[in-house]
């Protein structure tokens, strides 16, 4: 399969120029995510531009308007061998909104774009990923924080509190400001989250004391609300990565003996536990930042219990007559 992709393309696929990026269709459609999103968008269309390529070339020096169906199929059949179908779909969300930025700017032709872009999605057979964390594993990994007294245990203490408390997504946590956070009202401000929107989420009040404690040590200078501590438990306000949230996870995870989870495990974890608390979709849709209520029910992870509490709620009217054969 990969020797038909590589001989099914040809040198005219790399740019001849350079192209001033308000005219490059890969930069256009980069320049309308959040920042957050951008870099994985522009490694999956590096993966693209890398397979149609043999390497040769990357997701600026690709001609895009170039592209055909023969290409783009291609690049579906190939992914679907390698990669998880979410992934493989992610990539191709990505393809057919650069080639729609190329038809936009009058560099493809509307004919060749239509058959370009009219792949399918890869069906997605497999069980909904991740898991919700239980209370008892939320309590071991706070208890781990808890345990340590220097900064960092503070620090790492408040980062599980926004992650469980307001259901923000990783990128989103390490983005936010001081200044973004109220202290009164536990109100924190996401702004140019997914999809380049704001929205504000709350903490609950248990969640709000945890996050103060954290604020008692680093003071209420401006910066970054979550930062480094560097090896001698010294303050640094300098932004924490996504990355290093991670590391920061798995290490307490590990320490407290709790199975393998992931940052937007809370996310479901929150998400589900709103809705299982009663609260109404649409309300739950706006706090977790989504476009549109199925979103957030992909994320809902309740079991078979809610849906057994759910029908216990029903009645069947009438009375049966005792019938002689159960007497």
């Amino acid at each position: 399969m990969h020797e038909t992709l590589e001989n099914s393309t040809s040198s005219s696929l790399a740019l001849a120029s350079p192209v001033p990026l308000i005219e490059h269709p890969a930069q256009v459609y980069l320049a309308t995510l959040s920042p957050g999103s951008r870099p994985a968008m522009r490694q999956a269309l590096n993966v693209i531009a890398r397979l149609l390529t043999n390497s040769s070339c990357d997701a600026m020096t690709l001609n895009w308007a170039a592209l055909r169906y023969k290409h783009t199929a291609a690049v579906r059949s190939v992914l679907s061998e390698k990669y998880a179908p979410a992934y493989v779909n992610k990539v191709l969300s990505a393809l057919r909104r650069v080639l729609k930025e190329a038809l936009r700017l009058e560099i493809m032709d509307a004919v060749d774009f239509a058959r370009a872009v009219d792949i399918s999605n890869v069906k997605v057979t497999k069980q909904l990923r991740g898991r919700v964390l239980t209370a008892e594993e939320i309590a071991q990994l706070m208890q781990t924080c808890f345990d340590d007294p220097t900064p960092t245990g503070y620090r790492d203490a408040a980062i599980f509190a926004i992650l469980r408390g307001s259901g923000v997504r990783r990128s989103e946590a390490v983005n936010l400001d001081l200044s973004d956070f109220e202290e009164n009202t536990g109100a924190i401000q996401v702004r140019a989250g997914k999809g380049g929107k704001d929205r504000t989420v709350y903490l609950p009040e248990s969640g709000l004391i945890v996050v103060s404690d954290w604020l008692s040590l680093r003071g209420y200078e401006a910066g970054p609300l979550l930062c480094h501590v560097n090896r001698g438990s010294r303050i640094v306000r300098r932004r924490l990565t996504s990355q290093a949230v991670l590391f920061i996870l798995q290490k307490r995870g590990a320490q407290a003996f709790v199975a393998n989870f992931s940052a937007h495990d809370f996310r479901r974890t929150f998400i589900s536990e709103l809705l299982d608390a009663g609260e109404d979709i649409s309300t739950v849709q706006r706090l977790a930042g989504h476009a549109n209520s199925d979103q957030t029910a992909r994320y809902d992870r309740r079991g078979e219990q809610t849906k057994r509490r759910a029908v216990q709620k029903l009645t069947i009217p009438g009375q049966r007559k005792k019938s002689p054969l159960l007497m």
